[in-house]
């Protein structure tokens, strides 16, 4: 891994349960944001970037009409991306 593991000599997560996500643990479509909420990936991100993952990043790999939507559907929740 990465910043835990060079700071603190340890991880904390190993592998997720099989059909679900290899960052977030949780099932949803390639395509689609990590759970930016789920333990799994918030560990994993701080291990590898060294700070916790904001809904940007949990939506770095999506396609720009998938952000719009989300993006759009979090204001609307009060939360600024």
């Amino acid at each position: 891994m990465g910043y835990l593991k060079d700071v603190h000599g340890m991880t904390l997560l190993g592998n997720v349960p099989e059909g679900t996500c290899p960052e977030c643990a949780v099932k949803h479509d390639p395509e689609q944001p990590h759970n930016r909420d789920s333990l799994a990936y918030q560990y994993k991100f701080y291990d590898q970037h060294g700070r916790w993952p904001t809904w940007a990043d949990a939506m770095a790999h999506c396609p720009e009409e998938i952000k719009e939507h989300w993006t759009r559907a979090l204001r609307e929740r009060g939360v600024e991306v």
